[in-house]
């Protein structure tokens, strides 16, 4: 009876454990008297009988079928091996890890923008992380009449709906379209929540999705940069000494008449910028005509008569007090 029972003894493991599969399903005719389970570190053990669950274990380790897993069973608790059949039954191998999946749009995508009649184009690329959530869903909606399934092919399913995720995410409350990735965060919450609703239904959950960057067209991105460094001009001295250190940069230190004609031209036009700044604080002043110096200085015209005025501290006309 010894040698029978070792004949019909057998192992149920998931002996080509791969990281980039979901679940892999046991499949063989018959588990018999004897047989041993191993579950290893990062799977789950479903027991499945007619495509129900009949009982999921999680704990790692080596164990007894007939004595340690079948009276756990849900309606096969009872079952009895007999001598030469065993326990028709399915065990589905579930990899219980997170899985990281790097995405990238495969075409660039026109976002509307008002400066732009045909909108911009722009790619974008990062993660997203998921994992299996619901033993019912995933047996009801794939394994069931699936062996096994892939990262590669959940992610195709992702990567098919991005586009429109994206473009719904950025375009979303009037997001700056020449900043996207100030507003990287938000975007990714609601794209993430959204890919909930598709892959719930397979008994997966989406646990993050992260936008790294978002690619703009060359002179799209140009605009930007030269947008960027215009902001420094209301600094005239700092726009100086750009100026200054650019046309040393493109002389490459030679003292050639042009070098230096580029040199003062950039200060000329710097100073020019400084007396117009200067020109436009005394027009802002409460008469708009030069009332008030700001140094304790007699203004050249009185502000009351406008006798004009040539130093004095009273106005020659009314009498009126200059300083």
């Amino acid at each position: 009876m010894v040698f029978f029972g070792n004949q019909f003894s057998d192992v149920v493991e998931w002996k080509e454990f791969r990281e980039d599969m979901i679940f892999w399903k046991w499949n063989n005719d018959e588990i018999k008297k004897g047989s041993r389970l191993i579950i290893r570190p990062g799977q789950d053990a479903v027991f499945m009988n007619n495509g129900k669950i009949e009982g999921i274990f999680e704990d790692e380790g080596e164990y007894d079928i007939v004595s340690e897993i079948v009276p756990f069973l849900s309606t096969l608790k009872g079952f009895r091996f007999g001598f030469n059949s065993g326990m028709r039954v399915e065990v589905l191998f579930v990899n219980t890890k997170e899985f990281t999946v790097r995405w990238g749009t495969q075409n660039p995508i026109n976002i509307p923008a008002p400066q732009l009649p045909g909108g911009m184009p722009i790619r974008a690329n990062g993660t997203f992380q998921f994992k299996v959530d619901d033993y019912v869903r995933l047996i009801d909606k794939i394994a069931g009449v699936r062996e096994s399934y892939l990262v590669e092919e959940v992610k195709i399913r992702i990567t098919s709906i991005l586009d429109q995720l994206l473009m719904k995410w950025i375009t979303r409350e009037g997001k700056d379209m020449f900043n996207l990735q100030a507003n990287a965060g938000d975007i990714g919450k609601g794209i993430q929540d959204d890919l909930n609703m598709q892959l719930m239904d397979d008994g997966m959950k989406v646990t993050g999705f992260q936008v790294m960057s978002f690619n703009y067209p060359k002179e799209i991105q140009d605009m930007i940069n030269k947008s960027a460094s215009h902001g420094m001009v209301g600094d005239v001295g700092k726009y100086q000494q750009i100026s200054v250190a650019d046309a040393m940069g493109k002389s490459g230190g030679s003292n050639t008449a042009s070098d230096m004609a580029g040199m003062m031209m950039g200060m000329n036009i710097a100073k020019e910028m400084m007396d117009g700044q200067k020109e436009q604080k005394r027009s802002s002043s409460p008469t708009g005509n030069g009332a008030e110096t700001g140094d304790g200085r007699a203004p050249k015209f009185c502000p009351n008569c406008g006798q004009k005025n040539e130093g004095s501290k009273f106005c020659p006309n009314c009498g009126q007090k200059l300083t």
